[in-house]
């Protein structure tokens, strides 16, 4: 059976699709999850009485709560530094003296990746751990049907009233008595959405119609994201914030007289803050918060501060619970932490250490089919066990100090059980379905390797494509190999402990996977032996179709495999960047080797060469059929002699040529220490972090100043008069932008001068943006319906490539404004002086596109990691969050890098056609029709 090219490419698109589905359904572990027991979030576990003997009835109700009101301040990008460092004692005076001298409890929460928002929301109050999959729904936060601490609250009758990031309204609706939402994406907003929450202060800290009061404070997290932590504006607004800590500690302190139960005073944040101002990620600055418990049932502190416990965000939602006495979440993996309940006597400490502990091993019961041979099952039972004991003394009226050491040994048993237990059940959301991941690799590897197989044949839309389904031989594989693989998975999903995603699939629906599996195989072993018998054929033309690899061809096979197979180790995907600054330096030096050898090597009398440069010339021949051109035979000395004469630079430009791998080895060199990135050095002091501290404003505004007078010089080349004009005028804007915005300043400005949005300036720079891309656009139209001219299409093509560069150097920060700089400095030497001498063709030239287009993603300092995207991008020139425009100028400033050299590939080939075009009708003997 034969196929048409397109119905085998749309083929191999779907499975393609099939492959990744199944991959990442493998990829992105299911979270530890209780078993639902009726209603959308199921009823509440009944509580356990405790072990032993002689129970009291009372002890199996939850008990009582600890606290009357309980505040929670959450502050939004709040690290552990900005409290407990410095900072926390520069800017923040009343908060650092309750913790040293108070009656606090401090701590660093430890966050788990990703380190956003909503995923922390989630682990503050249900105690569980998201996982990565919960980034993708972070922008439309969907109602939180998992069991949680707000549910529970509200089910208990308490009022609760927020105020805040409109991300808790989402996940919560219905749930509060009172609430006001804030969006939390326009990250260009320092005041208003803090402003928007304190507003409400004075008048609800007044009344005494509420039991839970939650305030979400935004503005720190947005000036992380648009200047960074070392900006000065953090500063003002710590101090903001603890002057509203002030009010509510001091105003909860005025009222507990009244009240039979103390209140409490929760700080904390929701993630960290990297170096460079965004989150998401696993550095020490993002999943590092401070947690602080601040009540007048604590004991005041004495002697010298120490060094705050770590602990997980998790154990927030467990020690709430107990607070307020709500039953603990089912799903939380969360211990309870202790000091908080350090007050209480012995007995009650046991009790809610046991709660805590039922609750970990009932869950670890349901997600764990071997939960009976855990350890920190095993260290429960134990403690249960020893438990009974004590209550047993307790009970018989036994007050010796036996009683008291027997206590802290349980006490002691009871936390090491609750710290493996927890540690298990984290483990389970780290754990992949590897088999579903395997199928789906190797769908997607067999289709890859078929379209390999297949290009040559399917590079004509009127190409075929001979589908083995008729020889026998295949046809036997294809049963031995659908056996085969239905034995493997007979054998992998009766064997595996653990829930696969690939072994819950019906049986037929399976079968059929496997049935497509050995299809792909015998469709690659068909073309292979297509390729081995069509090899044996004798060659026509033996002088034209034999062909040797250069070091660059053989350079390029193998870095392009060699990062394909290196994707396999996550230490690698990690340092990413390390891999394409190898494979680019590498790829410089093979360069140079090739201009060396074009140079002084090759003489125009050398017949390899001649012949080269013929068959280039063939291939314009060729190409020009289909344009009308005709190119007589008789003309192909001439053709030669021309190509030969064009083929070698003279003079100065030769010696350009000659260092062009040079220069552009020192343009990446100084690339790299511009912007660390990465995981493992991301975090040591680079250019980037020199030139955007405050004291350096004046050396960041030249450098901002040079660039944008260079870009301006790369680029108007092949732009217009009008186009020229309006790329003047709108890097001109771009620095007034980041002028506004306090980034650099200009000569005459003074430091004092109030800090703007920048709207006008950005709009300013957006309508000569949207000017030179429609004069483009324009054009590539003009090309396709009326004249039909490559040249028109070419010169539309650079018209869009400029207002795209003038677009990135509005979103980038002002430090990697070099980064475009380098970008069009090396695009403009490899066009001139390496690929045009070289004659590197189509398929070369795309692949050093490429290399060179990953490599400048990680120059601008992106990586792997979500926590270096500049969310502070999509809001550039919008006065409020509109979700398609952030979207994009998110990801254009995100992907300006390999995006800028893709389209610079397609004005490159077509700017080339034009020129040889035009070669060709200036050419004597050459006729137009």
């Amino acid at each position: 059976m034969r196929l048409r090219s397109g119905v085998l490419a749309a083929g191999c698109l779907l499975l393609q699709a099939l492959g990744v589905a199944i991959f990442l359904r493998g990829f992105f572990p299911l979270a530890v999850r209780a078993r639902p027991r009726g209603g959308p979030r199921g009823e509440s576990p009944p509580e356990p009485a405790p072990p032993g003997p002689g129970t009291v009835s009372n002890w199996t109700k939850i008990p009582p709560p600890l606290f009357k009101k309980v505040v929670i301040v959450l502050i939004d990008a709040l690290r552990d530094d900005f409290v407990f460092g410095s900072k926390g004692k520069q800017f923040m005076p009343y908060t650092t003296q309750v913790i040293e001298k108070g009656t606090s409890y401090s701590f660093i929460a430890e966050a788990k990746p990703p380190t956003v928002t909503m995923p922390r929301i989630k682990a503050l109050m249900t105690g569980s751990i998201p996982g990565f999959i919960d980034v993708v729904v972070n922008l439309n936060s969907p109602a939180l049907l998992d069991d949680n601490l707000i549910w529970q609250a509200k089910t208990a009758g308490k009022r609760i009233i927020f105020y805040g990031d409109d991300t808790w309204v989402k996940l919560f609706p219905k749930h509060f008595v009172e609430y006001d939402g804030t969006t939390s994406f326009f990250v260009s907003d320092f005041t208003e959405v803090d402003d928007n929450v304190t507003r409400h202060l004075d008048r609800v800290l007044k009344r005494e119609d509420w039991d839970l009061l939650i305030l979400h404070y935004l503005g720190l997290d947005h000036i992380g994201h648009v200047t960074g932590p070392n900006s000065p504006l953090v500063g003002p607004k710590l101090r903001e914030m603890d002057n509203i800590l002030k009010k509510i500690h001091i105003s909860l302190l005025s009222k507990e007289g009244e009240a039979s139960l103390p209140s409490l005073l929760v700080v904390c944040g929701d993630h960290g803050m990297s170096e460079t101002g965004s989150h998401g990620g696993s550095s020490e600055g993002e999943v590092h918060t401070p947690l602080l418990f601040i009540s007048s049932a604590f004991e005041k502190r004495s002697g010298p501060l120490t060094q705050p416990e770590l602990v997980q965000q998790t154990d927030l939602a467990s020690t709430l619970a107990v607070g307020l006495g709500l039953p603990i979440s089912r799903n939380s993996v969360g211990n309870l932490i202790l000091p908080v309940v350090g007050g209480k006597t012995m007995r009650e400490q046991l009790r809610f250490l046991h709660l805590n502990g039922f609750q970990l091993s009932r869950l670890l019961e349901e997600n764990t089919p071997a939960y009976e041979k855990d350890p920190g099952y095993e260290q429960f039972k134990i403690a249960e066990k020893s438990h009974g004991n004590w209550i047993k003394l307790y009970l018989e009226g036994n007050n010796s100090e036996i009683l008291m050491n027997l206590g802290k040994k349980v006490l002691k048993q009871y936390l090491e059980a609750l710290k493996t237990l927890s540690s298990s059940l984290s483990k389970q959301v780290a754990q992949y379905d590897m088999y579903s991941m395997m199928v789906g690799t190797v769908i997607i590897m067999e289709v890859l390797l078929l379209l390999l197989l297949s290009v040559p044949k399917a590079l004509s839309s009127r190409a075929e494509f001979e589908v083995p389904l008729s020889p026998s031989l295949f046809s036997l594989l294809f049963y031995l190999m659908c056996l085969v693989l239905c034995a493997v998975h007979v054998i992998v999903c009766t064997s595996a402990e653990s829930l696969c995603y690939f072994c819950s699939m019906a049986w037929l629906t399976a079968l059929g996977v496997m049935m497509l599996i050995s299809a792909l195989m015998c469709g690659i072993l068909s073309a292979i032996g297509k390729i081995l018998e069509n090899s044996r054929l004798p060659v026509k033309n033996p002088v034209v179709s034999s062909s040797s690899w250069s070091e660059v061809d053989v350079l390029m096979l193998a870095g392009t495999i060699g990062h394909v197979l290196s994707l396999g180790a996550s230490s690698f995907i990690e340092e990413e960047h390390q891999t394409w600054y190898f494979l680019i330096n590498t790829l410089c030096l093979a360069l140079c080797q090739e201009l060396c050898r074009n140079h002084f090597l090759l003489k125009e009398c050398d017949p390899q060469h001649g012949t080269s440069l013929k068959q280039n010339f063939d291939g314009i021949r060729e190409a020009s059929d289909c344009k009308n051109i005709d190119v007589p035979a008789s003309g192909n000395s001439k053709l030669d002699k021309v190509a030969s004469s064009a083929e070698f630079i003279k003079g100065s430009d030769k010696w350009l040529s000659l260092a062009s791998p040079w220069i552009i080895l020192i343009c990446c060199r100084l690339l790299r220490s511009l912007n660390r990135t990465g995981v493992q050095w991301a975090h040591r002091p680079d250019f980037g972090h020199w030139l955007t501290s405050s004291e350096h404003k004046s050396e960041l505004s030249f450098l901002a100043a040079v660039s944008l007078v260079m870009i301006f010089f790369l680029v108007q080349r092949r732009c217009s008069l009008v186009s020229k004009i309006a790329m003047a005028l709108g890097l001109l804007g771009v620095y007034s932008y980041r002028a506004a915005i306090g980034n650099v300043v200009f000569p005459w400005q003074h430091d004092s001068k109030d800090i703007s949005k920048g709207i006008t300036e950005a709009r300013f720079v957006f309508v000569f943006v949207l000017g030179i891309v429609f004069t483009g656009t324009k054009d590539l139209l003009k090309s396709q319906v009326i004249s039909a001219d490559s040249s028109v299409k070419s010169t539309g093509l650079w018209e869009v490539y400029s207002g795209l560069v003038l677009l990135a150097a509005l979103l980038f920060r002002p430090h990697n404004l070099p980064v475009l700089v380098f970008c069009l400095l090396i695009q403009t030497m490899m066009t001139k002086y390496i690929w045009r001498p070289l004659k590197f063709d189509a398929a070369q030239i795309t692949i050093m596109h490429y290399w060179f287009g990953q490599a400048f993603f990680y120059f601008q300092g992106n990586s792997n990691g979500i926590a270096t995207v500049d969310v502070s991008a999509g809001f550039v020139g919008l006065e409020s969050y509109v979700e398609i425009p952030a979207i994009f100028l998110t990801a254009f400033a995100t992907y300006a890098g390999p995006l800028l050299w893709a389209i610079h590939l397609l004005c490159y080939l077509s700017s080339e056609v034009s020129r040889l075009k035009a070669q060709l009708v200036v050419l004597p003997g050459t006729v137009l029709f």
